[in-house]
Formats: C-alpha cells, structure tokens, sequence
C-alpha cells in the first residue's frame, strides 16, 4: 500500500479566485478593491468557463489604477 502525498488526492484544473478577503466594494467603479472584479464577475465566478475566468484575471492588473483612492476622516476635514 503506498501513502498518499495530498498531491494526487484530488487537484482542480479551474482558475482559482482571485479573491484576497479584502471586500469593499468602491463607491463610484462599483469593482471590489481587493480583487478587482466587478460585483457581477464575483456573483458569477463560479459558473464561468476558464476561458471567461482568463480573460477577467487578464483585465484585472489594467483595473487597479481606475480606482481613485478616497481620503476621509482628519485628512479630508483639513482640506476644506
């Protein structure tokens, strides 16, 4: 009987998610500032093809600098 390494258990050949479990959703792009992904690319995720999973994770880079970083508390009262 050979031991099993957890390796050749059980492996999946989807793209996995990009998802880093910082959810918050940007205001005004309306995309999760963690991963990226619009709200709709989140809900369907796990029905899309890899072909469709590739083609988000291709955009996703390009989507960071679309965000305008939001300066709230102290910071933003002094600019008045």
């Amino acid at each position: 009987m050979t031991k099993s390494t957890g390796k050749d258990v059980w492996q999946r050949d989807e793209i996995q998610s990009p998802c880093i479990n910082i959810c918050v959703v940007h205001p005004e792009a309306r995309i999760c500032t963690g991963c990226y992904r619009s709200i709709d690319e989140i809900t369907s995720w796990s029905k899309m093809s890899n072909d469709e999973r590739a083609d988000v994770m291709a955009d996703l880079p390009g989507r960071a600098s679309t965000l305008t970083k939001r300066r709230g508390g102290r910071a933003a009262r002094l600019k008045r």
